[in-house]
């Protein structure tokens, strides 16, 4: 934290934001460490990026086309092989997870972190605990434990921290199990100052998916990784209840594939289901959103018949770190979010949602750290057996849907 008054207006002075202290004085002595705090984690890369926005040109029109992906059938017959690869590299402590678990669990009507959501039927089976019980397989494989990295944000931070202490991790070793908060990025006016949300809290949200690498080594997580021989991350999201994590096959057959990153996806249930497909774009890999093929794209066939952009990302990646931190040193693009922010009013002396969008928010999404890759695997895994969101109250990719499928592998609900 910033030590001194001085100091955080020093910083302002230079960055042109000098009104966030305008209330300063009004602030209790805890408030004005809060604020203070919040200048000194203020990164400038965002305003920066803000101030060059309009004279960005439009992003070049990059030529779409199929990837090869690794199917289920090659990967089965080679089984064992990558599996011996995956475990031996595993065993060296070459692979750690990370797992990306910032959100609440609003749309499933909880109040807390997402991932304390409870999907148990006749005992507890919260969401955690699967993803601790999955993680636990691949490190009986390796005959060691593997690093967890746990990326919380601001609003489920304490509240992650203290769930898992409070149920023992679920028998995993917490020595290996490590911390840190996304990085939160300012919303700004259209004019490019930054939004008061109220008088000594400034308006921020978190910097999107693709922040996870960028906060993990601002919270200093850099020299651990070094220091354990570290070379691979598994980057997960906190909704699927049936992934593998550290999956020795999966990293074997991207470590026999010579390429600097891999993903788990899934055949799609049909050329309109409405999923991020991964594809090649200007060359590189990437991920196209469905309304970004045309119809064309949508039926187009290899020479075997099958369809040609049929593969679905399910946020199951393996990144090299020394090609992460390649790519995070030639600064990864931000993204402008046009949205409706609440800001502070001094003449009501209250908090003001716009109706309308009148500020921006600031965002890097993952798909930009593998389109900087020169290569990608898609590894194609069963849905049935690695993947059961849940995302839904009800429906699709709710708790409903995710017990069946637990049910189906075997696994009591």
């Amino acid at each position: 934290m910033l030590q001194t008054y001085e100091q955080a207006e020093k910083k302002l002075k230079a960055l042109g934001q000098e009104h966030l202290l305008r209330y300063y004085a009004e602030l209790s002595e805890d408030g004005k460490a809060q604020l203070l705090s919040q200048i000194d984690e203020l990164d400038e890369v965002y305003l920066d990026a803000f101030s060059k926005k309009d004279s960005l040109s439009l992003p070049e029109q990059k030529e779409i086309t199929p990837i090869d992906v690794m199917c289920a059938a090659e990967i089965e017959s080679r089984r064992e092989e990558f599996l011996a690869r995956g475990i031996s590299a595993a065993k060296e402590g070459k692979i750690a997870a990370v797992l990306l678990a910032g959100g609440m669990g609003t749309r499933l009507g909880a109040d807390g972190p997402k991932g304390t959501v409870d999907i148990g039927v006749t005992r507890h089976v919260y969401i955690f605990q699967r993803i601790f019980e999955n993680l636990s397989e691949s490190a009986d494989a390796a005959g060691r434990s593997l690093h967890l990295f746990i990326m919380t944000s601001e609003s489920n931070h304490d509240e992650t921290v203290s769930f898992l202490k409070e149920h023992r991790y679920f028998g995993y070793d917490p020595e290996y199990v490590h911390f840190y908060r996304q990085e939160m990025a300012p919303a700004v006016d259209r004019s490019g100052r930054i939004i008061l949300e109220s008088r000594g809290r400034i308006a921020s949200s978190p910097n999107g998916n693709g922040g996870w690498f960028r906060s993990l080594l601002k919270a200093g997580y850099g020299s651990l990784i070094e220091d354990q021989g570290i070379e691979w991350l598994n980057v997960f999201s906190v909704d699927n209840v049936l992934q593998r994590i550290c999956d020795p096959v999966f990293f074997g057959a991207v470590l026999e594939s010579g390429l600097p990153s891999g993903s788990k996806v899934v055949a799609k249930s049909s050329p309109e289901e409405r999923v991020g497909v991964m594809c090649n774009k200007g060359g590189r890999p990437a991920v196209v959103e469905y309304y970004e093929l045309t119809d064309s794209m949508r039926y187009e066939k290899r020479p075997d018949g099958s369809y040609a952009y049929y593969y679905g990302v399910i946020l199951n990646y393996l990144f090299r770190i020394r090609d992460l931190e390649e790519a995070d040193g030639k600064g990864m693009p931000i993204h402008f979010a046009d949205k409706s922010i609440a800001a502070w009013d001094p003449v009501s002396g209250q908090t003001v949602k716009s109706k309308e969008p009148n500020g921006w928010k600031f965002e890097y999404f993952i798909f930009d750290i593998l389109n900087s890759l020169d290569g990608c695997l898609p590894f194609e895994v069963i849905r049935d057996r690695e993947f059961a969101p849940v995302k839904n109250a009800s429906g699709p990719d709710s708790p409903e849907t995710a017990r069946e499928l637990l049910r189906k592998n075997g696994i009591e609900i």
